[in-house]
């Protein structure tokens, strides 16, 4: 057995793959950049390396870097994760060469299984159905719309060096073909040094679903059975869930028959996962289900596979790796009711999920299994992917599973950064996905509802209220009792405490406001506010309550907050640190409301800002290649004359 490991990763997987090492008896290391010094992977491993500045591409992408911190720390194995380094053959080649153990399959199944092209070429060759597309080596821009057309609109264009969703676009009509190759081709490049795409017909109600699969040295394969990730946004998983909805006995077997099958066409050892795409446009059906591409590493949603069958698929990857032959045969292995698992981002839904970065000052997210790279303290990186946790849950049925999950992402607690919880909540209990009915498009098609957290904010207002007049009467988040006799009502519904002489205004930033400051609008208390409970914490200017997986923060003193940098205003400032990309406009010209101004790379995707309004570019500053902070000025608008 392996005495010793390092981890060549950071964050949720990094402390994930701790704990079953640490409970295995195995020495672990961790390494880090200057951004991660104090993270919680860190703190965890029983040793830790430096191996570099922050951005990625200087440290955890470096395998030269990561292969040196393992001979320093006398580590005898390394384990990838997933992302940076896990699927490369090169740097798998080069850590065996440097006489290390790779807990990872072989450098030759990640090339053979690596390139989609190549990948499809292959499955149909061993009678794994694949979908119809273009997947050859001729990258001109005119033959791969040539080809689109061929193909039929909609396609989809792919990174064949791709993963998370990242150097993907579908394109709905010719004309905007060559814009979304373009970006697919420089989202590619950026995130995996390959700027090669392929083709495929788009699938109008398609579902993603993928078998977990393991092979070991001995020859042996099994699948652990079926997981449905078909809720995405933007190609990236938001919810996963293990079996899938609908899928009877006869389907799962011929569809996990197919997944060993393309496993044994590359001599598979380790964790991997077979990714399908099913056309839901009749239901869920066995002749409509096509090889998508496999991942050759362990996934994200590895838990919601753990919870179903009682496997921890870590410490079989380390067996394996070892030399030991898989703990369980195919016989031995079944499902046990239902798991699903949540994404918890740092980003705001109602910003376009832009990623949000920042102190974690207040950090709670309840639930029995969550796996996450941080604590109350730590800081949200702009370096890395956004995501904060996974919320995992298992129970004896499905809809048991989901209540028990949007409870949780009801009762998360995050400030000041921002967060996806109450858009997570709003989709688990929207009646297509309680119903099973959801494809890839199912957010597309309900954003705005999802995102809409209107009745959220009606019930947290009034919450705000509460907390205020109790934080003058008891400890915040306490419970309340009838309130001392200087509260005082200035007319009935409204909140006004004449001894501190604050009145609570509903406007968009909710703030309180001196009694000799104008007031906007104010709150009318729910009937039951004397006994009500807030889950609320106090802030340096105020209070933040939290409910339904929003949070909201409001003031106790005025503070002016006049419409310079906000997209309302007209000024446009960079909400987050990031690459400038593209530049679309020039000083002087005329812009239309959503038109695209400016094209931003930060946390590993493109971001793009739009006119808020129709009006003329009076100030520039944005320079396509530059580095800019989060809140630099990139852009002034002048609003049109009406």
């Amino acid at each position: 057995m392996i005495t010793s490991l390092l981890i060549a990763n950071r964050g949720e997987i990094a402390c994930r793959i701790i704990r079953t090492a640490r409970a295995m008896g195995i020495r672990t290391v961790a390494v880090y950049s200057d951004a991660d010094a104090k993270a919680l992977h860190v703190r965890q491993a029983d040793e830790a390396v430096h191996i570099g500045p922050s951005p990625a591409c200087e440290s955890y992408l470096v395998g030269e870097k990561v292969i040196a911190a393992a001979a320093a720390a006398g580590a005898e194995a390394i384990h990838p994760g997933y992302g940076f380094l896990s699927e490369n053959a090169e740097f798998a080649q080069a850590v065996i060469d440097a006489g290390l153990v790779w807990v990872g399959p072989r450098p030759a199944s990640i090339t053979a299984m690596g390139l989609k092209d190549a990948a499809k070429t292959l499955m149909a060759e061993a009678g794994v159905p694949v979908t119809p597309g273009y997947m050859g080596v001729n990258q001109d821009p005119a033959f791969l719309a040539e080809q689109a057309e061929a193909i039929g609109y909609p396609v989809l264009i792919k990174a064949v060096a791709g993963g998370g969703g990242k150097g993907m676009r579908k394109v709905e009509a010719a004309a905007d073909f060559a814009d979304a190759l373009a970006s697919c081709r420089r989202e590619a490049m950026s995130s995996f040094g390959n700027d090669h795409v392929l083709i495929e017909k788009y699938i109008e109600r398609p579902r993603h679903i993928e078998v977990q699969v393991f092979g070991d040295t001995h020859g042996n394969i099994v699948h652990l059975f079926e997981r449905d990730c078909s809720l995405q946004r933007r190609h990236q998983k938001v919810i996963e869930e293990a079996p899938a909805p609908g899928m009877d006995a006869a389907m799962r077997e011929q569809l996990c028959a197919a997944a060993v099958k393309a496993a044994k066409a590359v001599d598979y050892v380790g964790a991997g996962t077979i990714e399908f795409i099913a056309d839901a446009s009749d239901g869920l059906r066995a002749d409509r289900i096509w090889f998508m591409e496999m991942n050759t590493r362990l996934q994200v949603e590895h838990p919601v596979t753990e919870e179903i069958t009682g496997v921890d698929l870590v410490e079989w990857q380390l067996r394996v790796a070892s030399g030991e032959p898989l703990p369980k045969r195919q016989d031995e292995l079944s499902i046990d009711g239902w798991a699903i698992e949540a994404r918890l981002y740092a980003e705001d839904p109602t910003t376009g999920f832009l990623p949000s970065v920042g102190s974690l000052d207040h950090f709670i997210i309840p639930g029995d299994r969550v796996e996450t790279g941080i604590t109350e303290g730590d800081e949200v990186s702009p370096f890395y992917d956004p995501m904060i946790a996974k919320i995992v849950v298992h129970a004896a049925n499905r809809l048991d599973a989901v209540e028990i999950l949007s409870g949780n992402c009801g009762g998360v607690e995050i400030w000041p950064v921002r967060t996806n919880a109450g858009f997570l909540r709003r989709a688990l209990s929207h009646p297509e996905f309680l119903a099973g009915d959801v494809t890839t498009g199912f957010i597309g098609e309900h954003e705005r509802d999802l995102v809409d957290r209107s009745h959220a904010l009606t019930s947290l207002r009034q919450d705000a209220a509460v907390a205020l007049i109790a934080r003058e009467i008891n400890p915040v988040g306490s419970s309340y009792g009838t309130p001392a006799d200087e509260l005082r009502f200035k007319r009935p519904g409204d909140v006004w405490r004449q001894r501190i002489g604050f009145r609570l205004n509903a406007s968009d930033n909710l703030r309180v406001a001196l009694a000799d400051s104008e007031a906007t609008e104010t709150v009318t208390l729910p009937n039951d506010w004397l006994h009500r409970f807030t889950s609320s914490a106090a802030t340096a200017s105020g209070v933040v309550v939290f409910d339904e997986g929003e949070a909201l923060a409001v003031r106790t003193r005025y503070a002016a907050v006049a419409g310079t940098g906000c997209a309302s205003s007209g000024t446009i400032l960079s909400p987050m640190p990031g690459r400038i990309i593209a530049v679309e406009v020039a000083a002087g010209d005329a812009v239309t409301k959503g038109q695209k101004l400016v094209k931003l790379e930060a946390m590993k995707m493109e971001h793009s800002l739009v006119a808020p309004f129709d009006g003329t570019i009076a100030k520039l500053s944005a320079i396509a290649g530059a580095q800019v902070s989060e809140g630099a000025l990139l852009i002034r608008i002048e609003k049109a004359a009406e």
